[in-house]
């Protein structure tokens, strides 16, 4: 069953930047090295772009796994030489995959303002920078900035085809869920406002910016305990909040589950691209292109 050309597709577009089709937006190459090394980057349905896929994501994880095992005072006493040059090696990875992504599209300039664009210099420049801070009396603490390099687990979202049905049920419902924020802020403001009238400095709730930071521990059932009412009308006003809080927290949930189903009952679209205009979100039995009418290429086996 073929695709007719006029059909539009009925995917819900997601941002450029969190597809998983580049092709349009950074541009991919028209033969050369650079084409070749776009296919193993960039195009995860070939064998080649697959194995790099796999390759990266293990060395994401290795280096998140020496991250964590850096903070560990007894392992980096114990390991210290091995998980410096452990961390060096994913770093130079890191940066040589960077430098890849940028050669290999036409807009490298598009790529490096991206999401994962980012993300990618952001889990590499933590490591350079501590070469240049002199020691701990300039900054609080120099590992700080280590720390910076956990961002490199963001790169998992680019590999996950999960992740992209996650990010597109945000995205398309983020004015519902800014309108119930703007609701949970009103509220919590009101009632920390009453409480702070209720209770009143003698009690802890010294300010109204105090007495929202109470309503907003309690309304998320959070609770810290540092501040609680102690007059009988306080009280009942904070039990009420409490089971208002329950009721809360399932409203965002809901908004999310409906979206990640509405994504679900979407037709599937391929993986493949038309060779002669780029165009991509083909369903999964078409056989020619949306857009020129070209024939597409095989599904991958």
């Amino acid at each position: 069953m073929n695709t007719p050309m006029n059909e539009r597709p009925t995917k819900a577009p997601a941002p450029p930047e969190l597809s998983a089709d580049p092709h349009q937006h950074f541009g991919k190459p028209e033969g050369g090295w650079r084409e070749e090394l776009y296919e193993i980057i960039f195009e995860s349905h070939t064998r080649t772009g697959q194995i790099f896929d796999l390759v990266l994501i293990g060395a994401i994880v290795l280096s998140v796994v020496t991250v964590v095992l850096t903070s560990i005072a007894p392992v980096a006493r114990a390991y210290g030489p091995w998980l410096l040059a452990a961390e060096w090696l994913f770093t130079l990875l890191f940066t040589v995959e960077y430098i890849g992504r940028l050669l290999c599209v036409k807009r490298p300039d598009r790529y490096a303002r991206s999401f994962f664009g980012i993300i990618d210099l952001m889990s590499v420049v933590p490591s350079y920078v501590s070469l240049f801070v002199p020691g701990s009396h300039v900054l609080l603490d120099v590992r700080i900035l280590r720390l910076l390099r956990i961002f490199r687990i963001l790169k998992l979202t680019l590999y996950i085809q999960e992740y992209g049905m996650l990010g597109n049920a945000l995205l398309a419902s983020r004015r519902k869920i800014l309108i119930f924020l703007s609701v949970v802020f009103m509220i919590v403001f009101l009632l920390g406002t009453v409480m702070y009238v209720v209770e009143g400095p003698r009690h802890g709730f010294t300010s109204i910016p105090t007495a929202v930071y109470w309503a907003i521990s309690t309304v998320t059932t959070v609770g810290f305990g540092d501040l609680v009412p102690k007059t009988d009308l306080g009280r009942a006003i904070a039990s009420c909040m409490m089971l208002l809080g329950w009721g809360i927290l399932a409203v965002p949930t809901g908004i999310i589950s409906s979206e990640i189903t509405h994504q679900r009952g979407l037709r599937p679209v391929s993986a493949r691209v038309c060779t002669r205009c780029l165009a991509s979100g083909h369903e999964a039995d078409a056989s020619f292109c949306k857009s020129c009418g070209e024939a597409l290429p095989q599904e991958p086996r």
